[in-house]
């Protein structure tokens, strides 16, 4: 993993918002949330892809 990661966030992330931050480390899809950077969650671009998919098909509506 580099040393100095790039962690990016939603543009519709605003202020001091607490949000997901996305950075991507040797193919390694990393997610953290802005208010506890210290835990972090790996996962592989498949696996994002079909998350996010999902989300946009509305499969997770139900946890909102």
């Amino acid at each position: 993993m580099p040393e100095e990661l790039v962690w990016l966030k939603s543009s519709f992330s605003s202020g001091n918002t607490n949000c997901v931050e996305i950075a991507v480390a040797d193919d390694v899809i990393l997610l953290r949330e802005s208010d506890s950077p210290g835990t972090t969650v790996r996962t592989s671009r498949e696996k994002l892809r079909a998350f996010v998919l999902g989300v946009k098909a509305g499969e997770f509506d139900h946890l909102i």
